[in-house]
């Protein structure tokens, strides 16, 4: 009999943060800043020391898929709708909590040193505790309302903290931005769920999938369409603004204005990664639609490709790494498609630890350099801040695939998984995937010779009195924990991922995301699977590596050998750089288009709706309450003989009304 977790241990797990949050954000005045970050760090440490607790349990068989409380029973034609809060925790789950807790924690203790002179301090734990609790909500349900509730609860707190410093308009106009383009595609959210609602009769994961075949055969009323389809599609509509999929992808560079510990805990394990645990999680719904995984692929390609070509063009430090995640997050979309869900799952984790350690190093970077971000104004700083200066080269190496660091795995598992698909564009994702290879090393290792290597930049400005210097250890020592596992836990995991072992513990559903006769990618890549060792070395003799190697190199000659090159071409391609520095002119689209054609559409229906309609309505009723008004005086004469004739007229009818018939 397979062991079952204690839900009150859960309830921990889920609340404590919430627990830390609420302490510093009524009470930040009275405990003060110290109290503030002790309780917060306190509660997150607690939820990931039982986390890591529940995923050794998981690997030893235990489980939980129940409801912990009801609220709400709402009876329907399609049989009980219930409200409530249910934990189904496996080893996704598990694994999911252990990774948001710990690259939250480590987000925690750096804010210390990070924020430690910001008037909001209190406010910002707050914020920071409770947008862990919304993410641990989400990947911890069993349901589709509790998903939901943590997707929207996410939404909410991110907007909080792009925002945090209100008083800067272009923080006020990322957060605003952020929180409409998520918006958009969460409308595309709850109309997959009320589909799947409307066609299974539960919003229950487990009653959800166990329908999922009778589901694939039904056609979405007054079409020939697949319900199932249509239903993945919306679902996938809603990733795609969470998980900052192009098109809907324009959010996510400009919410670097947040403070960077933001930019770390929402930009690399959380919020931008939801979109992909919540497909992964619905595996055995994508599976049947294969359209669905085709559109998945391609999107993931696009963005995976193109939005990495646009860090090249990127001097804002904390844009190049947002850049590198909006590419990286394409990679695990493609995996999605290639119905490689545990690899999309194990590139979400390696991601998670080396782009928070790049994010916090720059953060670092920032601090050392006295708040400056452009990159054209720093260089040299290799002996100034040595621990960031080697942290942030492991996240870069991991973040290229070079063999053996976490990176590596993932990524190159992913691209093998998608040159054996058969799927409809998986031939231009293949391409896509091993281009942004040179794109990806080339844009990371500019960064790199950019701010550490070469003359010190910033020392020849005559009015900068500033002198860089390392950061604190309270930075500086998140930085080393998070470096440990962007150089080991991809050699750790790579079996187990690979070879379904690990998702096969705990409560499973389906099989299907790690083994399936339809796509079988993985089991064919698994029968090949010689060991991590033997992996990296003959990835030693593929092109993906070598296109990693001709990146760093490229980017060491344009960058310090011959640094009037970048110059020179960007003047002979100046067209071409203007498109990449406007962003493919997306933003301007989406203004000219989107904005004022919203704008336009709700002056007409301000005109049309409101003030002939509504106000005709309101004004129309006030006309005839006057002109009733006004026979009704007519009558009310005060004189009595008049009234007392009325009545026995009155009287008089009702008889021959009533009694004469």
């Amino acid at each position: 009999m397979p062991l079952v977790l204690n839900p009150n241990l859960l309830f921990i797990i889920a609340l404590a943060p919430l627990a830390g949050a609420l302490a510093a954000g009524l009470f930040g005045k009275t405990i003060g800043r110290a109290g503030a970050h002790s309780v917060t760090i306190a509660g997150v440490a607690l939820s990931f020391l039982l986390s890591a607790w529940t995923l050794w349990q998981v690997t030893q068989g235990a489980g939980y898929d129940g409801t912990v409380y009801e609220w709400m029973r709402v009876e329907t034609p399609l049989g009980a709708l219930k409200f409530e809060v249910g934990f189904l925790i496996d080893a996704l789950s598990a694994l999911m909590m252990c990774v948001v807790t710990f690259v939250s924690l480590m987000v925690h203790l750096y804010t210390i040193g990070y924020m430690r002179e910001d008037p909001g301090y209190t406010r910002f734990f707050a914020y920071l505790s409770l947008f862990t609790f919304a993410m641990l909500m989400l990947v911890m349900s069993n349901n589709f309302l509790q998903l939901f509730f943590g997707w929207e609860a996410v939404g909410l707190v991110s907007y909080l903290l792009i925002g945090f410093w209100y008083t800067k308009a272009s923080a006020v106009t990322a957060n605003m931005k952020a929180f409409i383009v998520n918006r958009v595609s969460d409308f595309g959210f709850i109309l997959g769920i009320g589909l799947i609602f409307a066609s299974a009769g539960s919003l229950h994961y487990g009653e959800v999938f166990s329908t999922r075949m009778e589901l694939a055969e039904l056609l979405l009323p007054g079409t020939d369409w697949g319900l199932l389809t249509v239903a993945c599609l919306c679902l996938f509509i809603g990733a795609m603004g969470k998980s900052a999929q192009f098109p809907l992808h324009v959010w996510l560079p400009d919410s670097m204005e947040g403070p960077t510990p933001i930019s770390a805990l929402i930009h690399a394990a959380t919020m931008v990664t939801a979109g992909i645990f919540m497909v992964a999680r619905m595996s055995p719904l994508f599976e049947l639609s294969e359209p669905v995984l085709s559109f998945m692929m391609i999107i993931g390609a696009i963005t995976a490709l193109f939005m990495g070509i646009l860090g090249l063009v990127q001097n804002d430090i904390k844009r190049v790494v947002a850049y590198s995640t909006l590419s990286q997050l394409g990679y695990m979309t493609v995996a999605l498609g290639a119905s490689a869900y545990s690899m999309a799952v194990f590139h979400l984790v390696t991601h998670a630890f080396f782009k928070a350690l790049l994010f916090l190093a720059a953060g670092s970077v920032i601090i050392g350099m006295h708040h400056e971000q452009d990159m054209r104004k720093m260089g040299g700083l290799r002996r100034a801040m040595p621990v960031t200066w080697a942290t942030a080269l492991i996240g870069a190496l991991a973040l290229i695939g070079t063999p053996f660091f976490s990176g590596f795995y993932s990524k190159d598992a992913i691209i093998e998984a998608v040159q054996r698909s058969h799927l409809p564009g998986a031939g231009f994702a293949t391409f896509a995937l091993i281009a942004s290879v040179f794109v990806t090393a080339l844009y990371t290792f500019r960064m790199i010779f950019l701010v550490f290597h070469g003359l010190p930049r910033a020392h020849r400005d005559a009015n900068s009195s500033h002198v860089p210097h390392e950061s604190p250890w309270v930075v500086t020592l998140p930085l080393i924990l998070l470096a440990v596992p962007s150089l080991a836990i991809g050699a750790w995991m790579i079996r187990p991922l690979l070879s379904g072992d690990f998702f096969a513990r705990g409560v499973a559903f389906d099989t299907v995301i790690f083994v399936n006769s339809r796509h079988p990618a993985l089991h064919q890549m698994s029968s090949e699977f010689h060991g991590w060792f033997a992996m990296a070395m003959h990835a030693l003799t593929t092109l993906p590596v070598w296109l990693a190697g001709a990146g760093v190199i490229t980017a060491a000659f344009l960058y310090l050998r011959r640094s009037e090159f970048p110059i020179a071409l960007q003047r002979r391609c100046a067209g071409l750089y203007t498109l990449l520095d406007h962003k493919y002119y997306l933003d301007k689209i989406n203004e000219i288009v989107f904005a004022r054609g919203a704008v336009a559409l709700g002056s007409r229906l301000a005109k049309t709706g409101e003030q002939k309609i509504i106000d005709g309505a309101v004004n129309g009723t006030a006309r005839g309450a006057v002109i009733v008004a006004r026979v009704i005086r007519v009558l009310q004469t005060g004189i009595l003989t008049h009234y007392t004739f009325a009545m026995v007229a009155s009287i008089a009818v009702l008889l021959v009304l009533f009694v004469g018939f």
